[in-house]
């Protein structure tokens, strides 16, 4: 099999991106960030004549906290995003509009959390600022920004699908129910995304089986949130698996198996030789994870076994 280039997957692809992209308008709700803030919560800071923030503003947990954070500045590095899909898919013609779209869909999600964290006092805002400032300025650094075509499918494909498992957990983790709905809206965006992205990978595999399936195999086995250069991503990314909010096992029964049977990636039998090597390479990592997310789940169990004992010898 020969290997497609850049040009002639855009060429071979673009059909199917079209397809897909009127398929996206027609199903996508219109839906505006201000209708999700509760606005008569708000009042001026000090540099207006009111009060800075304080912890006991805040009616979120510290692990609503550190996931909101953490999602707001995933959302927040949009620019990384659109630079990266902008690189790999083009800009001219229907790849140009998908991207503008998808970029102006995503930038509302960032709007709405920030407006709604502020509003309601639930995060320190200066310390939100600087830390933007820090995540912006790093960049992001994931597969889709300076990698080839394909791998930005194959990688867009399961961020999205991340996300959206994210924001939901957060919007549950929160118990708001102003947060929980506008999380799950931000979250119906992240599906509508993955699905055009997994649409456009299945074309990919049908048109080169082998070029696919590579990248498909290098992106799961190395795959990493794109808030990863965050403040703190490591430290934070451990409290929200510890908690439930994203861990391995969501990553593997979650987001990584639904997207690799939709592909029906063990089923296929349209790969050479080289494709053969890359899917028996992707299954022994999946076995691998599968072992990695049950130990795990074991040894976080002891832990909050332990953590919960010792709350009862205290109280």
């Amino acid at each position: 099999m020969r290997n497609l280039d850049h040009t002639e997957l855009l060429t071979e692809l673009e059909e199917t991106l079209e397809q897909n992209l009127n398929r996206h308008l027609s199903m996508a709700k219109e839906w505006h960030p201000h209708d999700y803030i509760p606005w008569d919560e708000g009042r001026n800071f000090a540099a207006m004549g009111g009060d800075d923030w304080d912890e006991s503003q805040s009616r979120l947990s510290d692990l609503a906290r550190t996931a909101m954070i953490t999602n707001l500045l995933t959302e927040d590095n949009l620019p990384s995003y659109h630079r990266g899909l902008a690189d790999n898919f083009s800009l001219d013609g229907a790849w140009g509009t998908w991207v503008g779209r998808w970029t102006a869909e995503e930038n509302r999600h960032g709007i709405v959390m920030r407006d709604y964290l502020v509003v309601t006092r639930a995060v320190d805002p200066v310390e939100l600022e600087r830390a933007r400032m820090q995540h912006m300025t790093t960049g992001v650094d994931a597969p889709m920004d300076g990698a080839n075509f394909l791998h930005s499918v194959a990688y867009v494909t399961l961020q999205e699908l991340a996300t959206r498992v994210s924001h939901r957990n957060t919007g549950l983790a929160c118990g708001d129910e102003v947060a929980d709905r506008m999380l799950a809206r931000v979250a119906a965006d992240e599906n509508l995304h993955m699905i055009f992205y997994r649409n456009l990978g299945a074309a990919a595999l049908d048109l080169t089986p082998d070029q696919m399936v590579r990248a498909i195999a290098d992106v799961a086995t190395d795959f990493a949130m794109p808030g990863l250069n965050m403040p703190n991503f490591r430290k934070n990314a451990m409290a929200l698996a510890k908690y439930g909010i994203y861990d391995l096992r969501q990553h593997l029964d979650e987001v990584l198996m639904p997207v690799l049977r939709k592909w029906q990636i063990f089923e296929r039998n349209d790969f050479s030789g080289e494709g053969e090597k890359d899917r028996d390479r992707l299954a022994v990592f999946v076995d691998e994870l599968a072992a990695k997310a049950t130990k795990f789940e074991e040894s976080r169990d002891r832990l909050l076994a332990r953590e919960a004992a010792r709350a009862e010898l205290v109280s």
